[in-house]
């Protein structure tokens, strides 16, 4: 089958598939779409309509458990991310069109499996390296020894024929290697003018190459243009400074969990706003993530609160015990011999998600008013901002998109701080903390005439403390340990607005 081929049936899936169903299929004049949705996504297998469709449901009841193995979120960021291990896992459940006969234990089995090859390959890549780090070691000795002898009164004569020779058993050296350790073919290597410890520090340089004697320690390679030339300026009195690349104790990183269990809920905002008012589309997703900072503690329940808001669609992961949660708000695994994953990135493994996708303009959390008005050569620009009572936001920042400007626009009044970004041309103005003392607040500035579309996409960032979905954690079940003292947690709750715009 060609790649055409594929891709116009791929193209085709969407316009037929319909809606409210689990498990499903659709005939065409020549395939059978046999699909089932995970999440926001579907999972698809293209067959021919003379195929068993007992067995095509098998492979794709099949190839759905294997997809939340590979892929922590079920989502296409996700899925992308684990993209070569979903295909070479699919590869061993299919085989040149047929369903091979494995479990998904059998599957992970396969795709664990280490190469013998692979092994052999990579002994004999590292036997060279080490070769190659004795043909070094025995040539730096060589040219430790020469410095010696040259330094020794009666020798300068055969200390310049000496230095001929090494230079060219040097420039006929050629070692490969493809791990490092080795030189590349074509480093030829002259006599050196100097010689210095290896643990000489960049900084004590130019003092340790005229001050150090000769030690058999290690070599220094022939001096670059740039260094030359920084020394010389140096000479001359001007004050160089250097570059000093950063270490890893100096990058600043954010600090380890030191609680046994981290809680994350965080809710992310995808709101428009129409300049006239209304809202023009509003989407909220949210996630409760779950940091486990030792293995041992992975056996473990958590208990929920949420607020009640019919609104929101509740999903829990696919390895999450759905019954227990909708009776009686426990997140825990189906399994529970098996404790949750520890060492997971970011805010670690996800438990549970919601979303809400309609609401009230008197919901959002925050609305902009623009008034633009052309007054003779001027335009005066009004505006305002209202904030819910249901939220304090912190950092909130509303960017209005400038026309062209010479000079920044004139700002007559501010409630908050502002900003002028000439190389987006990008007024920005920016409020610390939003909360019952200043639910309201406006600011007006003065540009040259523009039409007032120019004002628009209105953007605007924000954070809070709380959320649409009131979620709170309330406890940690434990089931090891024979039921003692709740073990101890910290819940951390954000409400983050990832585009929030006014168009």
């Amino acid at each position: 089958m060609s790649r055409i081929r594929i891709e116009g049936l791929l193209a085709a899936f969407p316009k037929l598939v319909g809606m409210g169903k689990q498990h499903t299929y659709i005939e065409t004049e020549n395939v059978r779409y046999v699909y089932q949705p995970i999440e926001s996504l579907f999972l698809l297998l293209v067959t021919t309509k003379q195929s068993n469709i007992l067995e095509d449901l098998a492979t794709l009841t099949l190839l759905s458990k294997l997809v939340p193995e590979y892929s922590m979120s079920l989502d296409e960021e996700g899925i992308l991310r684990a993209a070569f291990e979903l295909i070479f896992a699919f590869d061993e459940v299919i085989s040149l069109g047929h369903k091979e006969s494995v479990t998904v234990a059998q599957v992970k089995q396969y795709c664990e499996m280490e190469s013998h090859e692979e092994k052999l390959h990579k002994l004999v890549m590292q036997n060279k390296i080490n070769d190659t780090k004795d043909v070094m070691k025995r040539k730096a000795n060589e040219i430790d020894k020469s410095k010696i002898e040259k330094n020794k009164p009666g020798f300068s004569s055969m200390s310049s024929m000496g230095s001929g020779r090494l230079e060219s058993s040097f420039n006929d050296l050629s070692i490969s290697s493809g791990g490092g350790g080795g030189f590349g073919s074509g480093s030829g290597f002259g006599m050196i003018s100097d010689v210095e410890p290896i643990n000489t520090k960049p900084k004590d340089r130019s003092r340790s190459s005229v001050t150090a004697p000769p030690k058999s320690s290690g070599m220094k390679l022939g001096k670059s243009g740039k260094n030359q030339l920084m020394e010389s300026l140096k000479a001359e009195g001007e004050d160089i400074i250097e570059d000093v690349k950063p270490t890893s104790q100096s990058r600043a990183s954010a600090p380890p969990p030191t609680d046994p269990f981290t809680l994350t809920v965080e809710e992310k905002l995808n709101v428009a706003l129409r300049r006239d008012g209304g809202v023009s589309s509003f989407d909220m997703q949210g996630t409760l993530s779950l940091q486990i900072l030792n293995q041992e503690d992975g056996f473990v329940q958590v208990q929920i609160e949420t607020g009640g808001n019919p609104e929101i669609l509740f999903k829990t992961h696919p390895n999450i015990n759905r019954d227990m949660f909708n009776n009686e708000n426990i997140l825990g695994l189906k399994r529970p011999d098996q404790p949750f994953p520890t060492g997971q990135g970011g805010d670690g493994v996800g438990l549970l998600r919601w979303r809400m996708q309609r609401a009230e303009e008197s919901m959002v959390p925050l609305t902009i008013n623009c008034w633009p008005s052309v007054s003779g050569n001027e335009t005066y620009v009004s505006l305002e901002y209202e904030a819910s009572a249901m939220f304090d936001l912190t950092n909130v920042i509303i960017s209005v998109p400038l026309p062209a400007l010479r000079d920044a626009p004139s700002v007559r009044q501010c409630d908050g701080d502002w900003r002028y970004d000439p190389r987006n041309s990008v007024l920005e103005w920016s409020i610390l903390l939003i909360d019952n003392t200043n639910r309201g607040g406006s600011m007006e500035f003065v540009v040259p005439p523009a039409d007032s579309s120019a004002f628009f996409p209105i953007s605007v960032q924000f954070a809070a403390a709380s959320t649409y979905s009131g979620l709170k954690v309330t406890g940690m079940i434990p089931l090891r340990g024979g039921g003692g003292a709740t073990p101890r947690f910290v819940q951390r709750t954000q409400l983050i607005a990832q585009n929030y715009q006014v168009v």
